[in-house]
């Protein structure tokens, strides 16, 4: 059981102090977007040695023995590699109009992109991985978000009373073919090069969803979401796009799954984010990073569904397990209050894992092994540790491989 500190990642959309306020720490001036807790190539958490010195990366440690870190199911399933990413993220601003692609999809233009000879680190790759990147986000603040097709006559509802010529246009094309396929001919419109709305015409019709709201809108969330994000990126097809997206607000302790396929956007919150080990994120717009719309969207799934929001099994009346229909990970939250002391608690799971303390002094014992995890502290623990136990006051989050 060894301590691990995250990788910052400061991506201009990140909140100044939502995370270091989480981890007690005092904001460093710019913004920490997220911060990870894994061993993907892209940022592997660092081991802390036994006398405070840097030690190794998580990826070098489970290099070293794999079977012992992982555990003979995780490698003979998923290779010598940790096959989940934990984070923390924390948008302050909305972040770009997004897909992850399935494994097929992935596997394929990997190895498509490596025989161009397309370095990993060229800012116009998209996979820099062979691996597909479902998510599963549980909201420690209120988190917004917009994930998914609206049903397309609930979209064409919401751009019936809108009087400009773009709003019409798509209207006309929602009502003409309320399926998927209508879906399609709308999101492609939209986002094509050929096709894609001149930024006049974008604002415009965030113009007008700011006059419906001044007049008492029926859509309130949608239409502050096309002003807010016309203010963020100006002119952007993005901001139309929302139209057609399911809106997500999460509470504290609710969580989102995203599929491959899915599509979505981050609006603002803070929140604990789970997925497969991948950082491949094929984006359309509401960014100034690389956008490579043919390529999100072959990988786009039209079908119009509501949100998946996951319902927690309980566990021994402390733990909340999350389930996310996917190998690759599980989450699970435990509540502890022994406040005196008291019996330790079972902690589901099992293989390699890593527990991030979010507030409060939980003891965590293994077969092997203990420690004292306090505030912002997190731990990599080995497959061949055996069970693991709680005590104490304080909320810890678990990820770990089903």
């Amino acid at each position: 059981m060894q301590r691990i500190v995250g990788v910052e990642r400061d991506y201009a959309w990140g909140s100044h102090d939502a995370i270091p306020g989480l981890l007690g720490a005092e904001p460093g001036g710019g913004p920490v977007a997220e911060l990870w807790f894994g061993a993907h190539p892209d940022g592997p958490a660092r081991l802390e040695a036994v006398f405070g010195d840097a030690g190794p990366d998580l990826l070098t440690h489970i290099a070293a023995d794999p079977v012992g870190a992982l555990g003979d199911d995780v490698v003979s399933r998923f290779g010598p590699q940790l096959p989940y990413l934990l984070k923390l993220i924390a948008p302050a601003k909305p972040l770009s109009l997004q897909v992850h692609p399935s494994l097929e999809r992935a596997r394929e233009r990997f190895a498509a992109e490596s025989a161009a000879g397309i370095a990993l680190d060229d800012p116009t790759r998209n996979y820099r991985d062979p691996n597909h990147k479902p998510e599963l986000v549980f909201a420690l603040t209120t988190f917004r978000a917009m994930c998914g097709f609206r049903a397309p006559r609930r979209a064409a509802e919401l751009l019936a009373d809108l009087d400009t010529p773009l709003a019409q246009s798509l209207h006309a094309t929602l009502r003409a073919d309320p399926t998927a396929e209508g879906v399609r001919a709308a999101f492609t419109w939209l986002l094509d090069s050929e096709t894609r709305p001149s930024h006049d015409a974008v604002q415009e019709l965030a113009a007008a969803c700011a006059r419906r709201l001044a007049d008492g809108s029926p859509s309130p969330r949608a239409d502050n979401t096309v002003v807010r994000l016309a203010e963020a990126y100006p002119g952007d097809p993005g901001v139309v796009v929302s139209l057609l997206l399911n809106p997500v607000t999460l509470q504290p302790g609710d969580a989102l799954f995203v599929p491959a396929g899915g599509v979505h956007v981050y609006l603002a919150g803070l929140g604990v984010e789970l997925m497969a080990a991948s950082d491949n994120v094929l984006r359309a717009g509401l960014t100034p990073k690389h956008v490579d719309v043919p390529e999100m969207l072959e990988c786009v799934d039209y079908v119009a569904a509501p949100p998946i929001r996951i319902a927690p099994e309980v566990f021994h009346g402390a733990t909340r397990v999350f389930y996310a229909p996917v190998d690759d990970f599980e989450l699970a939250v435990t509540a502890l209050t022994d406040v005196n002391g008291g019996p330790s608690h079972p902690l589901p799971g099992r293989g390699p894992r890593v527990l991030l303390c979010l507030d409060g002094r939980i003891e965590v014992t293994s077969e092997t092994d203990s420690a004292v995890l306090e505030r912002g502290e997190a731990y990599f623990v080995r497959a061949d540790e055996g069970a693991l136990r709680g005590r104490g006051t304080g909320t810890l989050v678990q990820a770990d491989v089903p």
